[in-house]
């Protein structure tokens, strides 16, 4: 099972840096994956009978609740957090507060690259290390 897993998932990563190339090819194939895939649900599920509408409803928010789906798929955490840290929409802000906030962002990036460079001298000694000791 594994080895299978494997291969599929050498094959999703293969399809994946082709189609990143052409991303209308993409959406347009992802898409139709996504339609089909529901086509084969609804068609399922009309075929079991005690799953009418509300039934249906009552089913599917049980399963989105236990797996945690329920309010990121319908909400996304995105807007969760700019409510609990009451940020204003995109739109709401001022090219004053966007420039400051890219400011931040351009800051976290130098940091982030400053700790990227500290990883790769470490990588760097300990592969030292380990040739001299062998």
């Amino acid at each position: 099972m594994r080895k299978i897993l494997r291969i599929l998932d050498k094959i999703e990563d293969k399809t994946r840096a082709i189609l990143s190339r052409q991303p209308i090819i993409y959406a347009i194939i992802g898409g139709i994956g996504i339609v089909l895939f529901w086509r084969g649900v609804w068609q399922t599920a009309d075929k079991i009978p005690f799953l009418s509408g509300p039934v249906s409803i009552i089913i599917s928010i049980a399963i989105l609740l236990v797996t945690g789906l329920f309010v990121s798929f319908f909400i996304g955490h995105s807007i969760i957090l700019s409510g609990i840290k009451q940020e204003k929409k995109i739109e709401e802000r001022t090219e004053s507060e966007i420039e400051t906030e890219m400011d931040v962002l351009k800051k976290e990036l130098g940091v982030l690259k400053d700790i990227q460079l500290q990883l790769e001298r470490i990588e760097n000694e300990l592969k030292k290390t380990k040739k001299s000791k062998k």
